[in-house]
């Protein structure tokens, strides 16, 4: 699979491709990390429900004393963790965060950072997933974990919910 957008997937699976087919919805738009993503330099190379990977560059994503914000490892690692828990919960759910740990090791001042996600557990309605971000020496710079709720996709359509024959409210 090619790549549409500068932090697009780059490779699902298969058996992904096969579950999302029909539906009219674009996997790597859906799966990255949006204009954030995109502003920082997010790149996701392997997505898969039981491993997603992806790399985020150093060079400006830093914090005053020229070392690797902590707030752009934990982008990645949500980013990753969010997209290993929408393809667990498949295309009728959704995954929204609920809890973020990141523990910082060591700095990084210049090159690429790479974070692997791995689901620590994966259920009905939730999944965590743990990522581990590493520097180009393969030396561990962060450790993340990332819950994710899964809830029905029909929730987030946008379109009103009827209870009960009452109209929904208008919006203020």
């Amino acid at each position: 699979m090619g790549e549409t957008s500068d932090n697009a997937v780059t490779a699902f699976p298969p058996q992904v491709i096969d579950e999302w087919a029909g539906l009219g919805i674009d996997l790597p738009t859906l799966f990255s990390a949006g204009d954030l993503g995109t502003r920082m330099g997010l790149r996701i190379s392997e997505a898969s429900p039981e491993r997603v990977v992806g790399t985020l560059p150093v060079a400006g994503n830093t914090q005053p004393y020229g070392l690797l914000h902590g707030g752009a490892s934990a982008v990645l690692a949500e980013t990753l963790g969010s997209v290993g828990a929408m393809l667990h919960g498949g295309p009728h759910k959704i995954a929204m965060g609920v809890d973020l740990n990141c523990t910082h090791h060591r700095p990084v001042r210049t090159g690429t950072i790479t974070g692997v996600a791995t689901p620590a557990h994966a259920g009905r309605t939730s999944a965590s997933y743990e990522v581990v971000i590493t520097d180009d020496r393969g030396k561990r710079v962060c450790t993340a974990r990332l819950t994710c709720a899964l809830r029905p996709a029909a929730q987030q359509t946008g379109a009103p919910q009827q209870t009960g024959g009452q109209q929904p409210a208008e919006p203020a």
